[in-house]
Parts: structure tokens; C-alpha cells; sequence
């Protein structure tokens, strides 16, 4: 059984993973640039991608919630050394995985007609997102364990597999069939790839007697887990739904676009959250603390440098996508700033949760539903891309100051807590 990457190890572990995670998101970028090309009716670019982004997400919020949960704990007893408890845990958390998966997929199956009416999709579009959304749940099964696991680099290798898969069967459905649901059943194709964990099942198959991981830490940390989750979505995805319910078709296609474009700014560096995620999860003394504030400062850094280029190199990358319009290109100046923030947000929204700091994770999921509400209310009165937007970077600026400041505070706290 592979241990947490330690002091060195880590940081190496999170540039690889990162790395390979950056060349996967250029092949995910071809994705976007066969959509833009192939997509030519107007609103099939926005709808196909807000399902992608946003509404399939939603459907899947429960499971996500189980994943970190159950996520931290492996971790924390695979670093721990106590693999007699750990075979019996893993068995166990598996169980409780399958068990929110199968609890998420029925919840999809009930909340998807109301939902898919409320944001205006089509009744086709609504059943290919449903099957979608089922292929997503059982995926994200298997990455749960191998991010428990600290398998980053099979992670990595997941996703790359991934990405091929999306873009050789997206090019080549939309190509016969341009339409959003075409678009979206490629994105479905690709969650084909997390069966090469069949690959690595010997290492899973585990015949000790299941330990029920539902103790009362993990119950407690499950509460906090679900406003990290909650708090995750609403900053990062859910003004694609606002989006997808006011805006015209064509406002909502330039929108979604440059939205492309600066969700890929977080993304790209968020393979280093992950890795600061699963060692924090389970090493928050030590010398191993100076390896993760690194990761933090490579993650900022990367993320600051990336909407500066981003923003230089905006019309040349709206080209590559198709999708060169002047509406598009004066969006991401302000999209860019917005998801910065947003990234800055789920770094300290990820040190928090993996620290087990309560308040600071229920804050962060209060401040998310605080914004989702924000951006309903500007979205009805204005149904602008232009009003959102600048909403969008207040918001966030607002919220991060909030968090960065209750962060700080922590931080002093659990330094004077260890020198005493």
C-alpha cells in the first residue's frame, strides 16, 4: 500500500500531477475548439456547455459530498500506518461510496425533469444528461479511492485517458450530428476511462472484515465537507446556470465561451490543491507543513500569472476556440478576475476543510449560497452578461477578503496552540 507523499516527495507529487494535468487540459481546450466549430446553431455551444459545467455537477452534489469525506479519512489512516484498521476501512468506505452513489443516481433521476424545465433545456438534451450524469457518479467512484489512496499519478493518468476520449469521439459525433446533446454524450463517452482502475483491482480486493468508517469525527466531518462541496459549486459553476436560465442564446454563447476560457485558469493549478488537500488531510505538524505553503504559493503564483496571460492573449485563444467575438472578448477581462478569486478562495476553502477549521468551512459554503442569490437577483433585474459579470468580481473580491481575513486568524491560533 503507497504512503502519502512526504516533506519533498509531496511537492514533486503535486508538480507531476500537475504537469500531466496541464497537457489534459490543452487536449480538453481542443474539445472546446471542435465544439465551437461544430456547434453552429445558435445557444447549442452554451446549453451543451452549461450542462457539462454546471448541471450535471448539480445533480451530483450528494456523492461529491460522501467523496471528500470519505476521501480525508483514507488518507488519514493509510499516512497513519495502521493498515490492519486500513484494509478494514477501505472495505467499509467502499461500501459507503456505493451507497451514496446509488442514493445520488435515484436523487438524479427525480430532480432532473423539474430542474432540466426550470433552466430551459430541451427534453432530448434532458435525457442524454441524465445517462450522463449516471456514467459521472460511477466514475467519480473509482477516482474517490485512488485520490484516497495518494495515486496521484494514476489520477493524472485517468484524466489524460479522459481527455483523449472526449475529444476523438466528440470530434467525430459532433462532426455527423452537431448538436448539445451529441456534444454532451462525448463528454459521458470519456468517464469510460476510469475502467483502466480494473488494471490496479488487485491492490482494491481486500477480504478483510468492513469497518463502518460512520463514526461520530466522520459524521461531523461529513456536515463540513457538504458546505465545502456547496461552497465549491456555487463560486465556481453556478453562474452558468444564471446564465443558462436569462440570458439569450447568443448572449449566453459568448458568455459561456470566455467562461471557457477563465475556468481553465483555476483548473489547470487545482491538480496542486488536490495533493495539498489529501497530505493536509493527514500531516498538519511537521516539516511537511512547509511543503504544502509551497504548493499554496506555486498554486497563487500560477494562478495570477495565467489570467495575465490570459488576458493578453485573449483574442488569439477565442480564435483557437471558434468563437472570436468582440462580445467574448471583452468579457474576460472581468471573468478572469472573478475566477483568480475564486481559485484563491477554494485554496483556503481546501486548507480549511483538510484542517478540520469548521467555521471556516461553513463559512465558505454560506458565503457560496450568499452568491449564488446575488448573482439570481442581478441575473433577473438585468439578464445582462456585462451586469453579472461585474457582480460576479465583486462578489468574490468581497469574499475572499472575508475568508483570507477568518484564515489568518486560524492560522494565528494553531501557531500559538503547537508553541505552547
Amino acid at each position: 500500500m503507497k504512503k502519502i507523499p512526504r516533506a519533498g516527495d509531496l511537492l514533486q507529487s503535486g508538480i507531476i500531477f500537475s504537469a500531466i494535468s496541464f497537457v489534459t487540459s490543452l487536449g480538453n481546450f481542443a474539445f472546446q475548439a471542435v465544439l465551437g466549430r461544430h456547434l453552429n446553431n445558435q445557444g447549442d455551444y452554451g446549453s451543451a456547455n452549461s450542462v457539462i459545467g454546471a448541471f450535471i455537477p448539480l445533480l451530483g452534489l450528494l456523492p461529491a459530498m460522501d467523496t471528500f469525506a470519505i476521501t480525508h479519512y483514507i488518507a488519514h489512516f493509510n499516512a497513519g500506518g495502521d493498515h490492519a484498521r486500513l484494509q478494514g476501512l477501505l472495505v467499509g468506505c467502499r461500501k459507503s461510496l456505493f451507497r451514496f452513489t446509488v442514493a445520488g443516481s435515484v436523487l438524479a433521476v427525480i430532480t432532473i425533469k423539474p430542474l432540466s424545465h426550470f433552466f430551459h433545456y430541451s427534453e432530448s438534451l434532458m435525457l442524454v444528461t441524465l445517462v450522463s450524469t449516471l456514467l459521472g457518479l460511477w466514475g467519480s467512484f473509482a477516482t474517490a479511492l485512488c485520490q484516497g489512496l495518494a495515486w496521484f499519478k494514476r489520477l493524472a493518468l485517468i484524466g489524460f485517458l479522459a481527455m483523449l476520449l472526449r475529444v476523438t469521439f466528440g470530434w467525430f459525433v459532433t462532426l455527423k450530428w452537431p448538436s448539445a446533446e451529441t456534444a454532451v454524450l462525448a463528454s459521458a463517452f470519456a468517464v469510460l476511462a476510469s475502467l483502466i482502475v480494473l488494471v490496479w483491482r488487485k491492490e482494491l480486493l481486500l477480504h478483510d472484515e468492513p469497518v463502518s468508517p460512520w463514526n461520530r469525527e466522520l459524521v461531523y466531518y461529513f456536515v463540513v465537507s457538504a458546505a465545502f462541496v456547496i461552497g465549491n459549486f456555487c463560486f465556481f459553476q453556478s453562474d452558468q446556470l444564471v446564465a443558462q436560465h436569462y440570458f439569450s442564446d447568443a448572449d449566453r454563447d459568448a458568455y459561456i465561451v470566455a467562461g471557457q476560457l477563465a475556468r481553465a485558469l483555476p483548473m489547470t493549478v487545482g491538480p496542486l490543491l488536490t495533493v495539498l488537500f489529501t497530505s493536509r488531510s493527514s500531516h498538519r505538524t511537521g516539516g511537511v507543513v512547509a511543503e504544502q505553503f509551497k504548493l499554496l504559493g506555486i498554486f497563487s503564483i500560477g494562478l495570477v500569472f495565467g489570467a495575465v496571460c490570459l488576458f493578453v492573449m485573449r483574442v488569439f485563444c477565442l480564435k483557437l476556440l471558434g468563437r472570436n467575438t468582440p462580445e467574448a472578448a471583452a468579457m474576460i477581462g472581468h471573468f478572469s478576475l472573478a475566477m483568480v478569486f475564486v481559485g484563491l478562495l477554494q485554496s483556503l476553502a481546501f486548507w480549511a476543510l483538510a484542517s478540520r477549521w469548521t467555521k471556516l468551512s461553513l463559512l465558505y459554503g454560506a458565503l457560496g449560497i450568499g452568491y449564488v442569490l446575488a448573482l439570481f437577483r442581478i441575473g433577473g433585474i438585468e439578464k445582462s452578461p456585462a451586469a453579472l459579470l461585474q457582480t460576479m468580481t465583486v462578489t468574490t473580491g468581497v469574499a475572499f477578503a472575508i475568508l483570507f481575513f477568518v484564515w489568518l486568524i486560524a492560522m494565528r491560533r494553531q501557531k500559538s496552540t503547537t508553541q505552547s
